[in-house]
């Protein structure tokens, strides 16, 4: 079951990617951000009740995770806005790097032999992204985005890598209902301080009537949900399910093609068909 709630986060995921895209089209960056965070917060308000009771600790390590994501949202936001969503979905994919990392390190996970090729599948696409032929390398190509935005996209993958482990370690000891509440609630903290102490203006009127930051909000309650719910089962793997949350790129490299009408998508689609074969070798 674990297994098909992280599909299910991995698919709503690549679908978040692509209202990110039409939300920033309509408001800035932190008018999004904060705004789809707090609409988020108010939807699981009715889960209130069932988030009390926990030890004081863990209200600080939620709170770290929620910073965690506030700053790879911060990076993640500012680069999806400046470069082909197709494009972003596929660098999106290195989070299965760090992640893997961090599972091995921290929680001593063991990859076994598909694992490992499953891996080496991922990088050969990752690796193809970056190298392809020539007359491939059209306008929306690796190398026509700046360098900075490349790396705020790896360095949001390294973050939510970081998220990602610390659901695991919180999960063992509370609720889907606990972590999903406070989470909200830190994290509409943070962007709301953000927006007080840099004096950022914002148009509170167009963002509350964007209606791809309300799809936006429904997306992250009912994905998070779904990751937090398949975190706390038995026999759940962080190294496994990282390589689940990337059947999202499939999704995002689709919609470049037909939604956003991006070119260059069929070499990024090959790679991520090698990198989609690397995610099943590594789930068998």
């Amino acid at each position: 079951m674990w297994i098909w709630l992280v599909l299910l986060y991995g698919i709503l995921k690549g679908v978040r990617e692509i209202v990110k895209k039409k939300a920033l089209e309509e408001n800035s960056t932190i008018e999004v951000l904060f705004m789809y965070t707090f609409l988020s917060f108010v939807m699981v308000l009715p889960t209130a009740k069932h988030s009390v009771g926990i030890e004081p600790r863990f209200y600080l390590y939620i709170a770290m995770k929620a910073f965690v994501i506030f700053l790879a949202w911060m990076f993640s936001f500012r680069a999806i806005k400046k470069m082909p969503i197709s494009l972003y979905g596929v660098l999106d994919l290195s989070r299965v790097f760090f992640a893997t990392m961090l599972g091995v390190a921290v929680l001593q996970e063991v990859l076994g032999v598909l694992q490992v090729i499953g891996l080496l599948f991922v990088s050969a696409g990752l690796f193809l992204l970056k190298y392809h032929p020539k007359s491939l390398r059209a306008a929306n190509s690796v190398e026509a985005v700046e360098a900075k935005y490349v790396v705020m996209a790896f360095v949001s993958c390294l973050l939510n890598a970081v998220s990602g482990l610390l659901d695991k370690i919180l999960m063992r000891d509370i609720t889907s209902y606990q972590l999903q509440f406070w989470y909200l609630l830190f994290l509409t903290l943070f962007y709301l301080t953000f927006i007080l102490v840099t004096r950022t203006p914002v148009k509170w009127k167009r963002a509350v009537s964007n209606k791809w930051v309300w799809l936006l909000s429904l997306l992250i309650v009912v994905a998070d949900k779904a990751l937090f719910v398949a975190n706390g089962m038995e026999g759940s793997r962080i190294t496994v399910m990282t390589l689940l949350k990337q059947a999202g790129c499939i999704v995002t490299i689709l919609a470049g093609r037909f939604l956003f009408k991006e070119k260059d998508t069929t070499h990024k689609l090959v790679c991520a068909a090698i990198i989609i074969t690397g995610i099943v070798l590594g789930v068998m």
